[in-house]
């Protein structure tokens, strides 16, 4: 019964549901929150319902000793069940079955309904998000703060949400209750209390922005020592080969001795506020005591008033030392949510028109326009650059590194925005076609293959959704990667296909890595191909036959290539040269060396068909 219930509980809310994944998150830390648990509004009303009740019988508890005790002392056992039963066996049934329910209601709504659902629904909506952002985002941040901005802000906006509506709404209800008790008995009785409570504000007013200040900074500290130590790992290949573990550890020791800093000046601030604080809770039981006293030496409190008084009193400090640190809760889930907020709440730069259509690709024919483009910056890398590419031809980038071959192209792929002009495919204005219908009609092989940290199999697949084994193993074959992924094998004992290749393929040299980049591209089988240094990473013998499967694989398509080597795409139908943005000449391999201009220089330094000076070119964050 109760695990049919579980499961009707934990299905009311869709982590999953539908939502508009444009829609940027708005500033500010309550709206931001407001934007996230807005959708579950009706279960937070009952939390807040639920925990109003189950605090006002916590309350009465106290009321209900003192009426107990009272009955004790002018009651005869003969009596109190014939003038009381009722009342005794009302007050047992509101302990024995109306509180656990109510406690039982509360904490199935909060445990099954809520907090898990809610959570990973705000972490998988902010990830959708983040997703969106344009790659400029990703190159300007560590991927280890992303990350973490991402997961902590689920578990914080949750956090400081359920704490106000459940926790604090509870004991702002217990001592409600406490101080009109005490006010009914005798307003001296409730001066001590008012008082504490007065003083108690004041510590909070005093503590909660300090508390909050030292907990950003101890939040900050936290997710850049964890932005750090994820890079450093990240890159472990580069932290071995240049020998730089010590400076890596320098780097996080210098990082963890700040975060311990902050940490330990949140610390101070902590202790100090707590030893005030239970030398005011001593207090208020001593004078509450003492006022119980005297009061019932005057006859104006009967034993049982004097029990509940204690005890409320008690309560009321016991509560108050959880309370403090649950204040000191709320508002560092606020820091934390107002940091990922920073982070996340950024309008996309680059984003779908409202009227965006899918790409339809014909015959495949790109037309650069008038583009300008310069990552922002005043001078232009492109000024009205214009380019035309016939449908299925192929052509080669050609020029010194910092020309513009690689931005030329990540532009065709619509990664960054334009500054000015426009690109075309078919006629179409590729910024009024949608981003992933665009992407879906370019295979792209470059020479730097990160892959995902999956299967051989997952990464070739992702090529194409919904590819076959028998494909994924064609394309390996084709590939010239068929022999060495059935010798693979991982630490869980999977092998061929299914073993994993490690963070992004650090497992598998730089050629192997290439050859399931090509095999990806081969099953994609785009009608437009980039190929950006594509063979660079293998040797002579395997390159010449992926060469022959690159051949049969342009055929019909547009092809654009960029290659250093330059012996690698004279044969392409024409070349285009550039130089510091500008197209400087055109022309198949012979017209240009003919001409003796700049390609003609860069054939005449090639060295065993490379150029003197390969640098990949730089593409600033």
């Amino acid at each position: 019964m109760f695990a049919a219930l579980f499961r009707f509980l934990e299905s009311r809310i869709d982590v999953f549901a539908p939502f508009d994944e444009a829609q940027t998150p708005p500033k500010g830390v309550w709206p931001f929150m407001w934007h996230h648990i807005k959708g579950v509004k009706g279960w937070m009303a009952l939390i807040m319902l639920t925990g109003l009740g189950f605090s006002g019988i916590e309350a009465a508890m106290y009321l209900m000793v003192g009426w107990f005790v009272d009955l004790l002392a002018t009651q005869s056992p003969a009596t109190i069940w014939r003038d009381h039963g009722t009342l005794l066996f009302g007050a047992a049934f509101l302990l024995v079955v109306v509180r656990p329910l109510i406690y039982f209601a509360n904490h199935a709504i909060v445990d099954q309904v809520v907090v898990p659902q809610i959570t990973n629904q705000i972490r998988w909506r902010n990830h959708v998000y983040t997703l969106g952002h344009a790659l400029s985002y990703f190159q300007n941040d560590f991927a280890g703060r992303l990350s973490a901005r991402v997961i902590q802000a689920g578990q914080s906006i949750r956090g400081a949400t359920i704490e106000v509506i459940d926790d604090l709404w509870y004991a702002l209800i217990f001592a409600s209750v406490a101080i009109g008790f005490f006010g009914s008995t005798s307003i001296w009785l409730a001066m001590p209390v008012i008082g504490w409570l007065a003083a108690y504000v004041a510590l909070l007013v005093y503590f909660v922005p300090r508390a909050k200040k030292r907990s950003e900074a101890n939040s900050l500290g936290r997710s850049t020592t964890t932005g750090r130590i994820v890079d450093a790992y990240t890159n472990i290949l580069t932290v071995k080969l240049f020998a730089r573990s010590d400076a890596e550890r320098s780097a996080v020791r210098d990082s963890l001795t700040r975060w311990n800093a902050s940490f330990l000046h949140l610390s101070r601030l902590i202790t100090g506020v707590s030893v005030i604080l239970q030398a005011m809770n001593s207090l208020l039981v001593v004078v509450t005591a003492w006022l119980c006293l005297h009061l019932w030496g005057l006859g104006e409190m009967t034993p049982g008033a004097v029990a509940a008084s204690i005890g409320l009193a008690l309560r009321l400090v016991q509560m108050s030392t959880w309370l403090i640190h649950l204040v000191r809760g709320v508002f560092e889930n606020i820091g934390s949510v107002q940091e990922s907020m920073e982070t996340i709440a950024k309008p996309h730069d680059l984003t779908d028109a409202p009227e965006a259509v899918p790409l339809a690709v014909g015959k495949g024919a790109i037309s650069f326009d008038r583009v300008r483009f310069n990552y922002g910056r005043k001078a232009g890398l492109f000024e009205d650059l214009n380019l035309e590419i016939r449908p299925g031809e192929k052509i080669g980038l050609v020029g010194p590194s910092g020309a513009g071959k690689s931005t030329l192209v990540n532009l065709l792929l619509r990664l960054y925005p334009l500054e000015g002009g426009r690109i075309l495919i078919d006629g179409q204005d590729i910024a009024g076609v949608t981003q992933d219908s665009l992407r879906a009609q370019i295979g792209m092989v470059t020479q730097d293959n990160s892959l995902l940290h999956r299967s051989i199999g997952d990464n070739i697949a992702y090529g194409r959704i919904g590819a076959t084994q028998d494909e994924i193993v064609e394309a390996a074959r084709r590939a010239s990667a068929d022999d060495f992924v059935a010798g693979l094998s991982d630490q869980d004992g999977r092998r061929g296909f299914d073993s994993r290749v490690g963070e992004r393929g650090v497992k598998l040299s730089g050629g192997q890595r290439q050859r399931i980049a090509i095999a990806r591209v081969l099953l994609k089988d785009a009608p437009i191909l980039i190929l950006d240094e594509a063979t660079s990473a293998l040797d002579s013998e395997v390159e010449a036959t992926i060469q022959e499967q690159l051949t049969q694989l342009m055929q019909g398509k547009t092809v654009i290539a960029i290659a250093h080597r330059l012996s690698t795409i004279a044969a392409l139908d024409r070349l285009i040269v550039l130089d510091k943005g500008r197209i400087v000449d055109t022309g198949t391999h012979a017209e240009l060396v003919a001409r003796g201009g700049l390609y003609a220089r860069l054939w005449s330094h090639q060295s065993g068909g490379f150029l003197a000076v390969a640098d990949e070119e730089k593409v600033p964050a």
